[in-house]
């Protein structure tokens, strides 16, 4: 496995965000569903966006990648779009994007022709049981291997009634709303229990919404009220920063340096962007600077993170806890364990590897401050969000880390060591090959 030897020093300086994957992930599949050319700035292909890309070429788009005229070394997408479903080929390589399988499912079936989805790594196991539940009672014949990928699909999907519970990942929300408002019935979507991962869906609304489909629903979004026989409309939009990534620099600029963070939206919908309470509470100086995010070391202090409505930051989170004076707490954060690893037990392992002290519980973490870490070997179980938040680490060791598959970034920031050393993150090349 490739490794990376990190030198440890104090990181700090300015960096433009990336896009939102979330975001970026929604507005492909809107275009998808629009009749149309759309265009999408400001995109970064990573692995999980060349899954979905590659899912709509396979659903009937045609697809075409330019340099952005307005965002330096971005992308600009044009997508292209018959109105309509029409599978070009049998089979969909969602690669290991778990967003992409989860939106595809219930697209893929606005058509009846049969398809297989296929994945990688970790989605191969990641479940799917809500789907397989509820489609085959709505007109979709659904065949996996003992419930995991691959996955056989036929039969056109029918309007109606659906019930989810709203403690299982908002992506089968999000795929499900996607696809019912161009069926020819109305349908609904009723939520049982309290819906986690809120925003992912306010989200799926704000996109749906800028393509001009509406979906109503009730006050607590456990009521989705969706009228059939919409038609969506081709749009040229941007995709905003990512409040997501933005967390781990955050994080680095609570625990080593100043960190200026442009491309971020005050206003957005992302639930990441609470990443800025959590630094805020622990004791971190931030503040704006017109649209400029500025966050500086202060006197860290643990605290407690309900990590229901943003579990993606909770290994960020960790890396600034483990740095606090005292304990902090991290709970609701189950699903962590269906991710591209077992988020709950990578974190721990590899922050208690460099000196951290982390236990592990069965839905969260229970950190105990440490002054500094010290430098180690460490893996990065094949998670791009593992690697990141190591990195960050790497600038509070007393000597250099090791990081054994830091290429997972690639999954959705492909660009990541090259704005870790605009920082001033030194790392050993070699071992890059």
């Amino acid at each position: 496995m490739p490794s990376l030897r990190i030198e440890s020093r104090k990181l700090s300086g300015r960096i433009f965000i990336q896009p939102s994957k979330s975001m970026a992930h929604r507005l492909i599949l809107c275009a998808l569903l629009a009749r149309g050319t759309s265009v999408i700035d400001n995109i970064v292909l990573s692995d999980d966006i060349r899954a979905t890309l590659g899912a709509c070429q396979a659903l009937g788009a045609g697809v075409s990648i330019e340099d952005s005229p307005r965002f330096a070394n971005r992308k600009r997408i044009l997508l292209s779009a018959p109105g309509e479903i029409r599978l070009s080929r049998p089979e969909i390589d969602c690669m290991e994007s778990g967003t992409t399988a989860r939106f595809i499912i219930p697209v893929s079936r606005l058509c009846a022709d049969p398809v297989t989805l296929t994945g990688r790594g970790r989605l191969v196991k990641r479940p799917f049981d809500v789907y397989k539940s509820i489609l085959p009672g709505k007109g979709v014949g659904f065949e996996d291997e003992n419930g995991r990928m691959p996955i056989r699909l036929s039969g056109r999907l029918n309007p109606g009634e659906y019930e989810l519970r709203g403690d299982v990942s908002s992506q089968f929300i999000s795929g499900l709303l996607m696809a019912l408002p161009f069926l020819e019935g109305d349908s609904t979507i009723r939520i049982t229990g309290p819906l986690e991962s809120r925003p992912y869906v306010e989200m799926t609304l704000d996109a749906l919404h800028q393509f001009g489909i509406s979906v109503e629903h009730s006050e607590d979004y456990r009521l989705f009220r969706i009228r059939g026989g919409q038609k969506a409309e081709a749009r040229s939009l941007a995709v905003e920063g990512d409040w997501s990534q933005a967390a781990f620099f955050c994080v680095l600029g609570a625990i080593s340096g100043e960190v200026a963070i442009d491309g971020l939206s005050k206003a957005s919908l992302q639930g990441d962007r609470v990443i800025l309470d959590f630094v805020r509470a622990m004791g971190a100086d931030t503040r704006w600077e017109q649209d400029t995010l500025l966050v500086r070391p202060g006197t860290l202090k643990g605290i407690e993170v309900d990590a229901s409505q943003c579990p993606d930051l909770v290994p960020a989170v960790a890396v600034a806890a483990a740095l606090c004076e005292g304990k902090s707490l991290i709970g609701n954060a189950r699903r962590l364990r269906l991710k591209e690893s077992d988020r709950l037990s990578a974190v721990c392992s590899e922050i208690n590897k460099i000196g951290g002290h982390v236990e592990e519980m069965e839905d969260g973490l229970v950190i105990n401050g440490v002054g500094r870490f010290r430098g180690a070997t460490v893996d990065g179980w094949n998670d791009h969000r593992i690697v990141m938040s190591l990195a960050i680490a790497s600038s509070c060791c007393d000597g250099p880390m090791e990081i054994n598959g830091y290429e997972a970034v690639s999954k959705s920031y492909p660009e990541f060591w090259d704005d870790f050393r605009s920082l001033g993150g030194r790392f050993d090349e070699q071992h890059m090959g």
